[in-house]
């Protein structure tokens, strides 16, 4: 319960700040061009609070907290005073008009770059790019454990986050990466990893998967969580050993165990298993035992050792100056305008799939609550997004959207006079149309990868 109470609570907070904004890029622009504003709302339906300004303006939080409008005084929607007519909405110039419109998404696109610059001076913790464990392409590239990659193509990658995205866009082209890595011996070198030999069929959630490249915090320290009786282990080694070397190879993650456990049973006698507890390095002389894993029920050598449980900590951070980080923040805006572009032309090609771009409320309200979980900077990121997302999904040239309204008054200056009743009223029922198909098309990929998958 706390999980739905938790998506819930930050899928208003999100929705509430992203609307807010918006709204008040028309509001306040309307205000300066000497438009009367009726009722600026956050969210639809029945006002929950109310106020009134001295100019008229009321101020309201609605009941139905998905969206929100600003509702200006126009003679095309009611009966106006004669003393109010100049400032009615469709009394004014085309360019002010246009002004309106555009600085909802505007406002929007600075609060984006606002959020960014706070992430950036915040601080965001992440995990270094280091490999952990390669197989497949990864290692048919020649990259290697202890690798770290600097770049992928003209990305910088100071994190695993970054590094992720650039690799997602390229292995959902096929296309095959340079990757820039400063290897154990301090030299930098790049390699290529050959994303065009992914097989097709893959579901994109999977692809990174696929690319046989696993980082490091994704695999498990070599510390010990339990030594089951009975066992070689058993009395010798303790809970929360670290387990250093087996036989005198180097044992860097829990992945690491089960091999050489594997070789030396193979080979036979005992040898030194080097751990490290507290302060102090030990070394203690075991013999495997042959015997069924519990888990695969298979017959494998063991010492009786189970791993600690336990999400690694982060080991490097996403930070810039308060003066760095505003051109770091105008950069990353650019950066995810060319991935969510680039997303849609993949969505139109056929090349990803409509419920792997689509996200609707229940998908929103999960990210927004396992990113507040993360921290301030995580969630202060998925807000950047979405008021991204917004102001790029307003500005398409849709009936209903504000890009829409756009397209109207853009045909007006060229043709020189506003577009008719009968069109605009026929743009309006196909943009309701697409946006409720869009919207169903949400709410579908909520219901299929959240509640039946």
């Amino acid at each position: 319960m706390s999980e739905f109470i938790g998506s819930v609570w930050w899928l208003l907070v999100s929705l509430g700040v992203l609307v807010t904004f918006h709204e008040f890029g028309h509001y306040w622009v309307a205000r300066r061009c000497g438009v009367k504003v009726l009722r600026f709302s956050v969210g639809f339906g029945k006002p929950l609070w109310m106020r009134r300004d001295r100019n008229g303006t009321e101020f309201a939080i609605a009941a139905i907290p998905l969206g929100g409008y600003v509702k200006m005084l126009d003679e095309r929607e009611g009966d106006v005073d004669p003393a109010d007519a100049a400032q009615a909405f469709n009394r004014q110039h085309v360019f002010k008009r246009i002004a309106i419109v555009v600085a909802g998404p505007i406002a929007n696109l600075i609060l984006c770059v606002a959020l960014f610059w706070l992430m950036f001076v915040i601080g965001r913790p992440d995990y270094a790019p280091a490999v952990g464990q390669v197989e497949g392409l990864a290692a048919q590239s020649g990259l290697a454990r202890g690798d770290i990659i600097v770049a992928i193509g003209e990305r910088a990658t100071p994190t695993t986050t970054e590094a992720g995205m650039a690799l997602l866009s390229a292995a959902l082209d096929r296309s095959d990466v340079a990757m820039r890595v400063h290897g154990d011996d301090g030299r930098e070198t790049v390699r290529t990893l050959r994303l065009s030999k992914l097989p097709a069929g893959i579901d994109e959630r999977e692809l990174l998967n696929h690319t046989g490249l696993i980082w490091r915090h994704q695999l498990l320290p070599a510390v010990i969580g339990r030594v089951l009786p009975n066992r070689p282990a058993w009395g010798v080694l303790a809970e929360a050993d670290r387990v250093t070397a087996i036989d005198g190879e180097p044992v860097r993650s829990w992945a690491d165990v089960a091999p050489l456990v594997d070789a030396l049973g193979r080979r036979g006698g005992e040898a030194m298993i080097e751990v490290q507890r507290g302060d102090d390095r030990l070394g203690f002389p075991l013999t495997p035992l042959r015997g069924e894993n519990p888990e695969t029920h298979k017959q494998q050598w063991m010492l009786g050792l189970e791993p600690a449980k336990g999400k690694p900590q982060p080991d490097a951070v996403l930070r810039y100056g308060p003066i760095d980080a505003i051109p770091a923040a105008f950069r990353e805006m650019g950066r995810q305008t060319q991935d969510m572009a680039a997303m849609i032309g993949r969505a139109f090609s056929g090349r990803l799939s409509v419920e792997n771009t689509v996200a609707g409320p229940i998908t929103i309200a999960r990210a927004a609550n396992d990113n507040a979980r993360h921290g301030t900077a995580w969630y202060l990121q998925m807000l950047a997004l979405l008021s991204l997302s917004l102001g790029i999904l307003n500005l398409l040239p849709i009936p209903i959207l504000d890009g829409g309204h756009l397209l109207y008054y853009l045909i007006e200056l060229v043709k020189g006079s506003p577009v008719s009743e009968r069109v605009m009223a026929a743009g309006q029922f196909v943009g309701l149309a697409l946006i409720v198909s869009l919207m169903g098309l949400a709410f579908y990929n909520d219901i299929v990868n959240n509640l039946v998958r």
